[in-house]
């Protein structure tokens, strides 16, 4: 779909969260990472609000400084005329908090603002405003949104024959597995799902990168150890799905410990990696502190690795999997962990439910075969049911009078947990 810009608008679940806002007195924040969509989709509900309206972006310097320096010359000049003001890239601000603070207070006026990830600064911003903000996280494409735009009647068939628990047929299957390994590959930046070839999408990646690495790490923290973090990103893509070890990372990375952390925070800050804890419920016999590391994106993460192979010829196909799924569940704000014990047994993850925990893997391979550690974990905590994402067709069986449900990777943003 063109937004009339001369660019390709991908619908975003977000949006209609966005429209459902736009009549309360809140001011609405969308908190995400460099080239996720942001300014596209503050573009596209500028266009549909019927409201009286001004459209302000603080990369622009005059703009931004009289926001800091003047905010009631600010409002004489925007205010006073407009039911809502949308500001992009709020992060510039170095008073945002307490002059919005002060401008919604005074004067009622709705403002959706948006913000380069969760950084430093905007935390600060947001937190000046508490009970006045609503704020939403904008990430990539998650894999529903990619297929919706590749492909909406194949979305739409996926959809009806899931909700029937009808069986998918096999060129189905096939043409929905290709676009979950694209998908896998190239990962969920909008500006990539558009692009039409692979140097294309390779030329994207690397801009984004490079953009973040000069704008948010050596422009907001002033880092004096930019090759550091890239080293540092490296390492961990190349152990994504694996228990960070601070010593090691410290020692590769050439980071100091205390460096290292304050590292690993802004990337996680940043919408880069994600961090997951682990669950437990027995210290002696279960992993309590280190946490696992994913990539918000993998095709970022590819990008990083240097590594676009085909999936014929991938051999970390199991990881990508993995990482894929944590991906989705960070886009769908599920509250999940990973189980692992001291001996060794691992369940990927583990969702928090409103029936409780629900033990969840992924595999490459098309076996509906779930780990030693899957069933032991379902005889420790007797959860109502687990989840099998796989290459594989839709199934079901039980054990110890629980239900397994075996899911295709690719209709995974259809389970309801």
């Amino acid at each position: 779909m063109n937004n009339g810009r001369g660019k390709i608008y991908i619908k975003r679940t977000l949006e209609e969260i966005i429209h459902k806002f736009l009549h309360s007195p809140e001011i609405i924040a969308i908190l995400g990472a460099r080239q996720v969509g942001k300014t596209t989709l503050m573009r596209k509900i500028y266009d549909t609000v019927s409201l009286k309206k001004i459209f302000l972006d603080f990369e622009d310097q005059e703009i931004c400084s009289l926001f800091d320096e003047d905010p009631k010359g600010f409002a004489q000049l925007y205010l006073e005329s407009t039911e809502v003001v949308f500001i992009d890239e709020f992060q510039y601000s170095k008073k945002g908090g307490s002059n919005l603070k002060f401008l919604f207070d005074k004067y009622g006026t709705k403002f959706l603002i948006s913000g380069s990830s969760s950084l430093d600064i905007t935390i600060r911003a947001i937190s000046s405003l508490v009970g006045r903000v609503f704020a939403l996280e904008l990430f990539p494409l998650s894999f529903e949104e990619f297929i919706e735009y590749k492909d909406p009647e194949l979305s739409r068939i996926l959809k009806d024959r899931f909700k029937r628990q009808e069986p998918i047929h096999t060129s189905f299957h096939r043409q929905l597995f290709e676009y979950l390994q694209e998908f896998v590959i190239w990962g969920g930046y909008p500006r990539v799902a558009v692009s039409e070839s692979a140097e294309e999408k390779y030329e994207v990646l690397k801009n984004i990168f490079i953009t973040y690495l000069l704008k948010d790490v050596r422009g907001f923290f002033r880092l004096a150890t930019e090759s550091n973090m890239q080293k540092l990103t490296r390492l961990l893509a190349l152990q994504v799905g694996n228990l960070i070890r601070y010593n090691e990372l410290s020692s590769a990375s050439e980071l100091s410990y205390p460096a290292l952390k304050n590292h690993l925070k802004i990337l996680e800050e940043t919408y880069i990696v994600k961090l997951l804890k682990p669950f437990y419920t027995n210290k002696r016999l279960e992993v309590t502190k280190n946490p696992k590391v994913y990539f918000i994106d993998t095709g970022l993460r590819n990008y990083v690795c240097r590594d676009f192979r085909s999936w014929d010829l991938r051999t970390d196909k199991g990881s990508l999997v993995e990482n894929f799924l944590c991906a989705e569940f960070v886009k769908r704000n599920l509250e999940f962990n990973y189980w692992r014990t001291k001996s060794g047994g691992e369940v990927d993850f583990v969702v928090q439910s409103p029936e409780g925990v629900i033990p969840v893997e992924a595999k490459a391979g098309d076996r509906p075969k779930p780990g030693r550690a899957f069933y032991s974990f379902i005889g420790k905590y007797k959860p109502s049911s687990g989840y099998l994402f796989y290459g594989g067709p839709m199934g079901k069986k039980e054990h110890l009078g629980i239900s397994i449900n075996f899911v295709p990777l690719y209709a995974s943003h259809l389970v309801e947990f």
